[in-house]
């Protein structure tokens, strides 16, 4: 079974795997459209949507064996479905590395405008506000955010997730307004 993630599972999959390839699937788009009070305690969680004409780049991880299949699946299904709202489905998933061969089939969580935790799009500095004042089990989500950003330009250079990085922009934008302090930093 392969299993492709596009948000936190790029950097922590909370599972064991045999092996991973990054690559992406099409049709659908990033977007921190999805609530999540749980994880992250940010009533901005990123999801994935159906876009036509999209690329979704992320990270596929192979379990192998019956134990890790139904280990994974058992964990995923918790924090993805039952605290994180989304939906499974199947999808082609093209590995970046051109000597791969054919696309493989992947489980995919995805988030839908029909349930209860889906927000909508917001501007990208509303959602950059509601990420640096947000933490929760998981995690600040400043850290889910940079992580994921870091991601994308380490193992995807050649892809501009303009969402994505509109967000981290509109972030660093606000940060020197909270960290402004009347005393001068003391030199290193």
């Amino acid at each position: 079974l392969w299993i492709f993630g596009y948000g936190s599972l790029v950097w922590r999959p909370g599972f064991e795997f045999t092996s991973r390839k990054v690559g992406y699937i099409r049709g659908y788009s990033r977007r921190f459209w999805q609530g999540d009070t749980f994880h992250r305690g940010s009533e901005q969680a990123v999801s994935a949507g159906r876009d036509a004409g999209a690329c979704t780049w992320g990270v596929a991880y192979e379990v192998c064996g019956e134990q890790q299949v139904a280990a994974s699946l058992q964990y995923l299904n918790v924090r993805e479905a039952v605290l994180g709202g989304y939906d499974t489905k199947l999808v082609s998933f093209h590995p970046r590395d051109k000597d791969a061969g054919e696309p493989i089939q992947a489980l995919v969580y995805i988030a839908t405008p029909q349930n209860p935790s889906y927000l909508g799009p917001a501007s990208e500095e509303d959602i950059a506000a509601q990420i640096i004042v947000s933490s929760g089990c998981a995690g600040h989500n400043v850290e889910y955010l940079l992580r994921l950003a870091d991601f994308m330009r380490y193992f995807c250079p050649q892809v501009e997730d303009k969402h994505l990085f509109s967000i981290e922009e509109a972030l660093f934008a606000l940060l020197p307004c909270l960290c402004h302090s009347e005393k001068a930093p003391e030199e290193v």
